[in-house]
């Protein structure tokens, strides 16, 4: 069966969404493109179509791999995962606090210009490592960071500092392993060449707002680990997940729950395709 397609995504401009998060605040999604584009988001409609734009004065686009949208301490944020680092040689990481504007200030493609709030600066406790994968669970106060290129992709926790959200050096500390995010056999669904032969990596992460469950996605395919009562982060991604099947895209590299939890959105670096799944009951 065909991944259903929800629309045709209308930015970012470079076509490598890398990032992908659901609005606080409307019915809209943000992205932005991969290491070297603007320091810019930009959202979209649940359908792609293209809304407005933030462009940030006070940071660089280094590596964005993943994007994340929460309310924390009575706010809306986006949090940009500045965290790709393909050589494992970055001193630390870097996690953009961004204050999410209201829906109406991105009206006829409206570009605003704003300035990141803060930036965590991130130091894994057992050396570098690459990671495209970020979520941050809002009642444990924590971001949550899924290493790429290890065997076993590695999980890791930081912790947030107490409000109000500020600059900070934090620590990302080594909670377990992922082991189940590796298929059996070829996924296939028209994942070819150098994709095939990495299509069990890890490439972006999402939590629901509720905590109930995680999603995973890979270059070959769509991971959702339900979470069940009590159970942390660590025990839930340790057991297998429910696979919603090859997605077919060319560097799928961006996904997260829609504001509600009930659907998955999953965009390309090198597609214009927007994908829905419906949650798994």
């Amino acid at each position: 069966m065909e991944p259903p397609v929800a629309g045709k995504l209308e930015a970012p401009p470079k076509n490598e969404a890398s990032g992908l998060a659901a609005s606080s605040r409307g019915e809209l999604l943000w992205t932005h493109d991969d290491s070297g584009g603007a320091a810019t988001l930009y959202a979209v409609s649940l359908k792609g179509e293209r809304r407005g734009q933030l462009r940030l004065e006070n940071i660089a686009n280094t590596d964005w791999e993943d994007l994340a949208a929460i309310e924390l301490d009575g706010r809306a944020w986006l949090l940009i995962g500045d965290i790709g680092d393909n050589n494992a040689g970055r001193p630390s990481i870097h996690v953009h606090f961004v204050a999410e504007p209201e829906p109406a200030l991105l009206r006829d493609g409206a570009v605003r210009t704003m300035q990141a709030s803060a930036t965590l600066r991130i130091t894994f406790e057992d050396g570098p490592r690459d990671a495209e994968s970020l979520a941050i669970d809002p009642v444990e106060r924590a971001l949550y960071l899924l290493s790429k290129r290890d065997a076993v992709p590695r999980l890791y926790r930081v912790a947030l500092p107490p409000a109000p959200i500020r600059e900070a050096e934090l620590r990302a500390r080594f909670v377990g392993l992922v082991p189940y995010v590796t298929p059996d056999g070829k996924v296939g669904g028209g994942v070819k060449g150098k994709i095939e032969s990495i299509r069990s990596r890890p490439c972006a992460m999402d939590f629901a707002r509720d905590g109930s469950a995680a999603v995973i996605l890979t270059y070959g395919e769509v991971l959702f680990f339900p979470r069940r009562s009590g159970e942390d982060w660590a025990g839930a991604l340790a057991r297998a997940p429910v696979r919603l099947g090859a997605h077919g895209l060319p560097q799928a590299e961006a996904a997260c729950f829609s504001r509600d939890g009930q659907a998955i959105y999953v965009a390309s670096e090198s597609s214009r395709k927007l994908l829905r799944y419906a949650r798994p009951q």
